[in-house]
C-alpha cells in the first residue's frame, strides 16, 4: 500500500500473519520483539500479545490533524497503559514490601530488647566475676597467712583478726588482737634475733608491738599461746574477744562484784586482776587466771602480766589488757608491759576443764593430814561468837560454848574456832592471860571431851604490841617505798587501825613467826591454825618487799606456803590451791537473804577455777549491816550478828548441809524450839547418811583432778543448754542435785534435773532427766534433793 504521505511507507501485514510469526517465534512471551527491516533496528509493539490479540483493533484515528493507524494508536495506547499498571505495581510492591518487614521489624524490636538485657546481665555478670576474683585473692592470701602457721587458729596479721577452730573445724573463738594498734601499720616478720627458739611465730609492728604465737597439739587438745611485748611507753597490749558467740557463756576468775554467776552477764571496765572485797572491788578473796567457755575454749594467762578485764555486754566483747598501775602492778616485772596468754580448746567443757585444772593435790601429804582433811568433812567447825570489841572473848566465853556444843547432844564435836582476839594486841601471838588465865587446862579439858582448838593468826602485827618494836629493829616488816628499808608500811585491819605487816620475803622473817607459833602449839597444845591474810588491798598502799612481788597476791601464797609445816585448816584468800587440809574460806557473808544468795554463787565460782575445799562461812551469817559499807569490810571490826530470824537460819542450815563443810557460830539450841530442833536433826542425818559418804567418795577424784565436790550442773552435762545457765541448783559429785530455797517466804520453785533416773528426797518418787519440775513444792522444814540412781533402772 503505498501511503500518499511523501516519502513515507507503511506495510500493513495482516493480524493473522502478525499472531501467527509472534506465536511461532515464542509463544509465551508477552514482551514486544524487535525486528530489523532494511538494515535498521526498529523497536515496537508491532504485534499483539495473546491478551491483547482477543480485543478487537480500534479504527483509524486522526490526532493532531494526523491520522493514526490503529496499530500505531494502540503502540501510544499501550505505553500510557503501561505506566498507569507500573504506578499501581510500585504502591502495590511498596504495601507488600511493608507488610512483609512488618513481622521482621516486631522481630528486630524483640532481638533489639533482647539484646539489651543480655548487656545488661554481662555488665552484672563482670562486676561480679571482678568481686569475687577479688574476694578469693584477698581469701586467698589470708588463707596462706593463716595456714603457713597454724592447723586450727585463722590469723591475719594486717587487720590482727583471729577465729579458734576446734577438732571439728568449727569456729569456737574469735576476736581482735592487738585493738590499740593503728589499722594502718603493716607488719613484718621479726628480725633474727627477736625470733625465739621454740617454733614461734614472731610479727613485729614498727616501734609498737611484737607478737610471739605458738601452737601445741595433743589431738583433740589444742592450746595456742599469744604473747605481746610493748615497744613503746604508751603502748598497752589489748587484746578482745567475742563474749557470747553460739549462745556459749564465760565463766570463771571467781567471784565478781555484784556476785554475778557468769561473766556474760555482767559489765565492767577495765580493773586490775587481784583479790579484794567483791563488795567494794570487781574480784573477791578467791582468784585464778582462769576462764572457760561452755563451748569448749578456754583462757588462762601468765601469772607474771600485769593484767586487767573489761566485760561489756553491749559491744559483745571480752577484753585482757597488760598495764602497770601504782599499786596492783607497781612492780615492773618487765621495761614495758607484756601479755601473755594461752588459749585451749577440747571436745567439750567438762573435759576442758579437767585437762586445765588437773592438778595432783597428793604432794607432800601426811597420814596426818589426810586424818584432818576427813575431820573438816565430817564434824562442825565452831566458831566462838565475839563482839567488836577483842575483850568479848574469854577464857569463860569458850568454855561455855562448848558446854552448850555437847548439851544438844545430837551433833558431833569439832573444832572450836578462836579469832585473833586470843591476844591482847593482834601480832603479839601470845595468849591474853589477863582473859585467859587457865587457857591450858580449859584446852586439855576439851582436848578429852573431843574438841580441836584452832587459833586465827594474821601477818599483821598491830603498832601497840612490843613484837612491832622488835620486827622494825630487825626489818621484819614491809616497809615504804623508796624508803630504804628504814620506814615501815603501815595499813588498817578489821579491829587494828594501824599495823605493819610482815615482809615474807625476808628470809629471817618466817623462822621469827614459826618460833613464836611452834612455842605457842607446845604450850598451849594448839592443834590448828587459821590464816586470816585479808586480801591485796589490805597491803599497804606504798608496799615494797624485800623480794619483788609479780602481784599483791603473790604475798598471801608465799605465806601460806611459808607456814605448811605448822599446820592450818583454812585461809582467807588465795591466788592459787592452798595445800590441803586447807580449806579456802569465803567472804564474811552478811545475815541476810542477799547473803544466803552469795554464798552459792562464791562456792561454784570458786569451784569453777579450782578451788575443791570451800569453807562457806557461819550458817546465818558473819555479820549484820543493813545497808552495805562504802570500805572493805576488813576495814571494820564487825560483831556477830544477832540471832538471825527463824526461816533465814533454817534454809541456810538446809543449804550448807550439802557444803563441803558446816560452821556454826550461833546454835540451834538458841531458838529454844523444839521446831528447829527437828529440823537440825534431820539435816544433821542426811548429812552424815548421804552428803558425807559422797564427799568421801570424789575427795579422791577433787585430790587427783582438782575438781570441785559441790559442782555447777554444766559439769554433770555440758551439752544440756538448760544446765549452763543454771545458777541456783548444784550437784555434790555426780550423784546427788540440790535446788535450795534461797528466797523469804517461798515454799515452791521450779526444778531442773539433768538426763538420768533420779530419786526425790523428800516423797521418794522417781523422776526422770533432761526436764523440768514445774512449782515443785518445798516445805519451810525440807530441802528439795535428787539422789541419782543407775542408768538401767526402769520404771
Amino acid at each position: 500500500v503505498i501511503d500518499d504521505i511523501p516519502d513515507t511507507l507503511t506495510i500493513s501485514i495482516p493480524e493473522t500473519n502478525a499472531n501467527t510469526t509472534q506465536h511461532q517465534k515464542n509463544e509465551d512471551s508477552d514482551e514486544n520483539d524487535d525486528f530489523e527491516f532494511m538494515g535498521r533496528k526498529k523497536k515496537g509493539n508491532l504485534f499483539r500479545t495473546k491478551r491483547r490479540a482477543s480485543i478487537a483493533p480500534l479504527p483509524a484515528l486522526r490526532l493532531n490533524d494526523k491520522e493514526m493507524l490503529a496499530s500505531d494508536f494502540d503502540t501510544y495506547s499501550l505505553a500510557s497503559n503501561q505506566a498507569s499498571i507500573t504506578s499501581v505495581n510500585s504502591v502495590a510492591s511498596l504495601l507488600r514490601e511493608k507488610m512483609q518487614a512488618f513481622p521482621q521489624m516486631i522481630r528486630k524490636k524483640k532481638r533489639e530488647t533482647k539484646d539489651y538485657k543480655i548487656k545488661i546481665f554481662v555488665i552484672i555478670m563482670f562486676f561480679i566475676t571482678v568481686f569475687l576474683i577479688g574476694y578469693a585473692y584477698v581469701g586467698y592470701h589470708r588463707h596462706v597467712l593463716t595456714y603457713s602457721y597454724f592447723e586450727k587458729i585463722k590469723f591475719n596479721s594486717k587487720d590482727r583478726f583471729i577465729k579458734i577452730l576446734n577438732h571439728e573445724n568449727k569456729v569456737v573463738m574469735a576476736g581482735q588482737l592487738g585493738v590499740t594498734i593503728n589499722m594502718d601499720s603493716h607488719p613484718f616478720h621479726c628480725l633474727e634475733d627477736r625470733r625465739k627458739q621454740d617454733g614461734s611465730v614472731c610479727v613485729e609492728w614498727n616501734g609498737v608491738a611484737r607478737l610471739y604465737m605458738n601452737f601445741q597439739d595433743m589431738d583433740v587438745f589444742r592450746c595456742y599461746t599469744i604473747h605481746w611485748q610493748a615497744l613503746s611507753t604508751n603502748q598497752f597490749p589489748i587484746d578482745c574477744y567475742e563474749l557470747t558467740r553460739n549462745n556459749g557463756l564465760w565463766f570463771g576468775g571467781g567471784i565478781n562484784k555484784d556476785m554475778q554467776w557468769s561473766l556474760s552477764s555482767k559489765d565492767f571496765d577495765f580493773s586490775p586482776y587481784a583479790s579484794g572485797d567483791a563488795k567494794v572491788h570487781q574480784f573477791g578473796n578467791g582468784v585464778k587466771r582462769y576462764f572457760i567457755n561452755s563451748i569448749g575454749v578456754a583462757i588462762q594467762v601468765n601469772e607474771k602480766s600485769p593484767l586487767h578485764l573489761r566485760v561489756n555486754t553491749t559491744s559483745n566483747e571480752f577484753c585482757l589488757k597488760a598495764q602497770n598501775d601504782d599499786f596492783t602492778f607497781v612492780n615492773r616485772l618487765t621495761p614495758l608491759p607484756e601479755l601473755q596468754y594461752k588459749i585451749c580448746t577440747t571436745e567439750d567443757m567438762r573435759s576442758l576443764h579437767m585437762l586445765m585444772t588437773q592438778q595432783s593435790l597428793w604432794d607432800g601429804l601426811k597420814e596426818a593430814d589426810i586424818k584432818m582433811l576427813h575431820t573438816l568433812i565430817e564434824e562442825p567447825i565452831w566458831q566462838i561468837p565475839h563482839q567488836s570489841q577483842w575483850d568479848s572473848i574469854n577464857e569463860t566465853t569458850v568454855y561455855n560454848y562448848s558446854e552448850d556444843v555437847i548439851a544438844m547432844g545430837f551433833m558431833r564435836l569439832g573444832h572450836i574456832l578462836i579469832n585473833e582476839f586470843w591476844q591482847e594486841n593482834i601480832g603479839d601471838f601470845t595468849v591474853d592471860i589477863s582473859r585467859f588465865p587457865t587457857l591450858k587446862e580449859t584446852i586439855d579439858v576439851l582436848h578429852r571431851r573431843g574438841f580441836k582448838i584452832v587459833f586465827t593468826i594474821q601477818p599483821f602485827i598491830s603498832t601497840d604490841s612490843e613484837n612491832f618494836k622488835d620486827a622494825v629493829r630487825k626489818k621484819l616488816l614491809i616497809y615504804e617505798r623508796h624508803s630504804e628499808r628504814s620506814i615501815p608500811a603501815l595499813t588498817r585491819y578489821k579491829s587494828v587501825s594501824s599495823a605493819g605487816v610482815l615482809d615474807i620475803t625476808n628470809n629471817a622473817s618466817i623462822p621469827w613467826l614459826k618460833e613464836k607459833l611452834e612455842k605457842l602449839k607446845e604450850e598451849y597444845k594448839v592443834d590448828s591454825f587459821y590464816l586470816d591474810l585479808g586480801t591485796s588491798y589490805n597491803l599497804p598502799h606504798y608496799y615494797q618487799c624485800r623480794q619483788t612481788l609479780d602481784n599483791p597476791d603473790m604475798y598471801a601464797r608465799l605465806f601460806t606456803q611459808s607456814l605448811e609445816s605448822i599446820g592450818f585448816l583454812g585461809v582467807s584468800t588465795a591466788s592459787r590451791v592452798p595445800k590441803p587440809p586447807a580449806f579456802l574460806s569465803t567472804l564474811p557473808i552478811n545475815s541476810s537473804w542477799s547473803g544466803i544468795r552469795e554464798i552459792m554463787t562464791t562456792v561454784l565460782n570458786d569451784g569453777i577455777i579450782g578451788y575443791p575445799f570451800i569453807l562457806p562461812g557461819a550458817i546465818g551469817g558473819d555479820y549484820a549491816l543493813a545497808k552495805s559499807k562504802t570500805k572493805m569490810i576488813s576495814f571494820y571490826s564487825l560483831p556477830q550478828p544477832t540471832l538471825p530470824e527463824q526461816e533465814l537460819f533454817i534454809r541456810w542450815m538446809q543449804l550448807i548441809t550439802f557444803m563441803p563443810a558446816m560452821q556454826f557460830s550461833h546454835l540451834p539450841s538458841e531458838y529454844k524450839s523444839d521446831y528447829i530442833t527437828d529440823v537440825t536433826k534431820e539435816l544433821i542425818n542426811i548429812r552424815k547418811t548421804i552428803v558425807i559418804p559422797l564427799l568421801k567418795k570424789y575427795l579422791t577424784e577433787s585430790m587427783n583432778e582438782g575438781l570441785p565436790l559441790v559442782r555447777p550442773l554444766w559439769m554433770l552435762d555440758p551439752h544440756d543448754p538448760a544446765c549452763l545457765s543454771i545458777s541456783d541448783e548444784f550437784s555434790v559429785g555426780e550423784e546427788l542435785i540440790v535446788a535450795p530455797i534461797l528466797d523469804k517466804s517461798v515454799e515452791e520453785r521450779e526444778v531442773y534435773l539433768p538426763q538420768g533416773v533420779w530419786k526425790d528426797g523428800i516423797d521418794g518418787s522417781l523422776r526422770k532427766g533432761s526436764r523440768w519440775i514445774h512449782s515443785y513444792k518445798v516445805p519451810k522444814e525440807k530441802i528439795a534433793y535428787f539422789i541419782k540412781l543407775p542408768d538401767n533402772t526402769r520404771f
